[in-house]
């Protein structure tokens, strides 16, 4: 490297640790603001709003797909590059990714207003519901470049050495949101569509300071005039095409939930799924912390072809996911009661929904680790074909199978038990997948 880097440094839990720790408490601290967001909707406008907030989500799921993708795809490819000594090469690649995403949130956020109304008239929930997504909705999508920024300069910060600024600017993100929440939705009475903009509001914040950050030529990565080349595009969307598949298989399987909670349950069951996805999020945002985090390690060591460093830095992540995985399956079971009653009351219906559905579904935290790990892993080491096949069957095909099945067979309890036993079955093709390719990549 062009100066002394943590990637010279040897592979110690110690310096993992400096370079990933600030990395796992932004993206704790963004499933807590995530999860403020929830608290204040739930209390001061109602379960309701709540649900309309799930309602919305598969929407915005495909933002963050798109930008997911070329987040995690294009610093997989630049860092590479970065590996390989291609300085200038990797700096223009960078610039022209910024500029696609640029492009594609003016174009996403057109399509979104033209689709949403159509979308939720056809859903069977009641009018109010119907009319706090459209709300939603329609002010979250205004900030839809700089939510595809701040996904693309939290990893980008990342890479270039600049963790805790990137922790920063997420801490300086969600303390904006909560304070806007309360602002927006108690003091100026701007209901459901104030938390919406808060919450743009607050990503906004790593958006702006980014391009910043980025302009100063003193930065390992920064702006270059870029080349037009679209074989780098190919490669960042080849890499980064598990992520994204992730995101976008995601917001099909909250629909799934949606419309078999509406079925067995009702609009409570809605609100109940709602409270449990942000106590999972919550957890399994350390998992997505750490792999984010030594991404970038991962596709340098890759590049530079240093397979004793790779072999090292996989070894002591996979025991590091193990004893989290313990921790935090064990803390959201106990906790469950706490967790949920932030959300509701007791004497609410949705509360005892909530609090069996979370038990349940606190068994899944005991793999999600070590699926989040390995797709990103093979997306560092630029195989997005395994990576999207892992990330597929996982969020996809094993969830389609157990949300069809399980349900008919145990119903609600059903529902609640598709996810571990989909995390289940995504641990076992993990596994096999880390094992073939093993002799390959050398770690």
């Amino acid at each position: 490297m062009e100066n002394q880097t943590i990637y010279s440094k040897p592979v110690t839990l110690n310096n993992i640790f400096k370079f990933a720790v600030p990395t796992i408490a932004m993206t704790v601290f963004i499933s807590f603001y995530t999860m403020v967001d929830g608290l204040f909707v739930s209390n001061l406008i109602g379960t309701n709003a709540l649900s309309a907030i799930n309602l919305t989500a598969p929407m915005i799921q495909l933002v963050t797909a798109i930008s997911t993708m070329l987040a995690t795809g294009g610093s997989a490819t630049v860092m590479k590059k970065m590996g390989e000594q291609k300085y200038g090469e990797a700096r223009e690649d960078f610039t022209f990714l910024i500029l696609v995403n640029v492009a594609v949130g003016l174009l996403m956020c057109g399509i979104g207003y033209l689709v949403m109304d159509p979308i939720f008239s056809g859903m069977n929930v009641s009018s109010d519901v119907r009319q706090y997504c459209v709300e939603y909705l329609s002010r979250y999508l205004l900030f839809t470049i700089p939510i595809l920024l701040m996904n693309n300069f939290t990893l980008y910060m990342i890479a270039s050495e600049k963790a805790a600024l990137s922790l920063l600017c997420s801490m300086g993100g969600g303390i904006l949101n909560m304070a806007l929440d309360y602002v927006f939705i108690a003091g100026l009475d701007m209901g459901i569509g104030g938390a919406a903009a808060a919450t743009g509001l607050g990503y906004s914040v790593t958006a702006v300071t980014g391009l910043f950050v980025f302009s100063r030529k003193k930065s390992l990565l920064h702006f270059k005039k870029p080349a037009l080349c679209f074989k780098v595009l190919a490669n960042a969307a080849s890499n980064g095409c598990s992520e994204m598949a992730t995101s976008l298989v995601t917001g099909i399987i909250t629909m799934m939930f949606n419309w078999t909670l509406l079925h067995y349950v009702g609009q409570d069951g809605v609100a109940a799924v709602t409270i449990i996805m942000y106590v999972l999020m919550f957890a399994s945002s350390l998992y997505t912390g750490y792999s984010y985090g030594v991404a970038p390690m991962i596709s340098f060591y890759y590049g530079e072809q240093n397979r004793q460093k790779l072999k090292k830095m996989v070894s002591i992540s996979l025991k590091v996911i193990a004893v989290v995985s313990l921790i935090t399956a064990s803390a959201s079971f106990l906790l469950t009661k706490p967790l949920v009653g932030i959300f509701t009351q007791p004497h609410n219906p949705v509360y005892d929904l909530a609090v069996t559905g979370n038990r349940i579904c606190s068994i899944a935290l005991c793999f999600i680790g070590f699926n989040i790990f390995a797709s990103g892993m093979f997306t560092a080491l630029s195989n997005g074909l395994v990576s999207a096949g892992l990330a597929l069957s996982r969020s996809f095909v094993f969830m389609l199978i157990t949300m069809i099945v399980l349900p008919i067979l145990l119903g609600v309890n059903g529902i609640w038990l598709a996810t571990p036993a989909a995390e289940l079955m995504a641990i076992i093709l993990s596994t096999c997948m880390l094992l073939k390719h093993k002799k390959r990549y050398g770690y």
